[in-house]
């Protein structure tokens, strides 16, 4: 969420305008992050955060934000967005800024976890379940942006920057899961609307307890295992190592499990989907990182984090029975 489209008071204040949520206090630019632009927002009636889109277009924003509006109609703790009042854009969850568009969702209470326990797990993994079971009636859909065909597209540009020995790790990984892609396994996985991002910093605590799951503008619809393994490969290890914590990954899956049991399928491409979820991260990692956007606040992640994990699920797999036993 770092800071690209400066705006100041007097910007804020005409884009309240359009809405019906109350007079301007204050806004300050959030750096976490490094897609969208984020401000919080606040009102003499409510918290907000603003998000000017950086990449996305309007035409393709109504995915995203429609999402997380029927995910909080199913009683989930996501940040229901806000649908613009006055002009051109009533009725709508977006507005234009300038050439950007931009929505107003609400500020939920808490804070991100950066030693998540167990306990915090078993939340996750209950949330994440329950946000596939609500997924499967939302009826809009929108291919994965961060998907196969983008890592792919990635590669020439990343070729030059890259040493020789670490380029040659990401095209084999990149042709495996591009051959997997093509199974039958592959084929049968569940799909649906996935939000394909629930790392660490994507989910807030309050005394201990869930209190909400943000950022949605990474979510497609893809397979449901992938968003599992996206959010274990984050949630479930050693930050330094990049290893599984077997505690953690034990009680994220049982409590995923409780509300949407893993089918067959799912349980054997357990341990390709976990490389795949490392590789897409890598391969964002490693672009924000050589071929860097220019915006205050930003501050880019080193890719060399999932490189590791990638390195592990390759050489020691994620197995699904072993993760029931909580065995390393």
């Amino acid at each position: 969420m770092a800071v690209y489209t400066q705006l100041n008071e007097a910007d804020c204040r005409a884009l309240l305008e359009k809405y019906e949520v109350g007079n301007y206090l204050r806004h300050v630019g959030i750096g976490a992050g490094i897609e969208n632009t984020n401000y919080f927002l606040d009102t003499d009636r409510n918290r907000f955060v603003l998000t000017v889109f950086e990449r996305l277009t309007g035409e393709q924003l109504p995915y995203y934000l429609e999402l997380t509006a029927h995910l909080a109609a199913h009683d989930l703790p996501v940040p229901a967005p806000v649908r613009v009042s006055h002009g051109a854009s009533t009725g709508q969850l977006y507005l234009m800024l300038g050439n950007k568009p931009a929505a107003l969702v609400q500020r939920l209470a808490g804070q991100d976890i950066i030693w998540p326990q167990p306990s915090h797990c078993v939340q996750i993994g209950s949330v994440l379940a329950k946000m596939h079971r609500a997924g499967s009636s939302f009826r809009l859909e929108q291919a994965n942006l961060r998907g196969l065909a983008w890592i792919q597209s990635m590669l020439p540009e990343l070729q030059i920057q890259m040493p020789a020995v670490l380029f040659a790790l990401l095209a084999e990984e990149t042709a495996v899961q591009a051959l997997y892609s093509s199974t039958p396994e592959y084929a049968q996985l569940p799909q649906g609307a996935v939000h394909a991002d629930l790392f660490r910093d994507n989910a807030l605590f309050e005394a201990g307890q869930l209190s909400g799951v943000i950022d949605f503008y990474f979510a497609a619809n893809t397979s449901l295992l992938f968003d599992f393994c996206v959010t274990l490969n984050d949630w479930c290890i050693d930050q330094d190592s990049g290893a599984l914590d077997p505690l953690r990954a034990q009680a994220f899956l049982q409590a995923y499990e409780a509300h949407r049991p893993f089918t067959e399928v799912e349980q054997s491409a357990l341990a390709m989907m976990a490389r795949a979820a490392a590789l897409r991260f890598w391969v964002s990692r490693l672009a924000d990182w050589y071929l860097p956007r220019q915006a205050a606040l930003l501050t880019p992640k080193d890719p060399r984090h999932f490189e590791r994990i990638l390195k592990l699920r390759r050489d020691h797999p994620v197995d699904y029975h072993n993760l029931h036993k909580a065995i390393p």
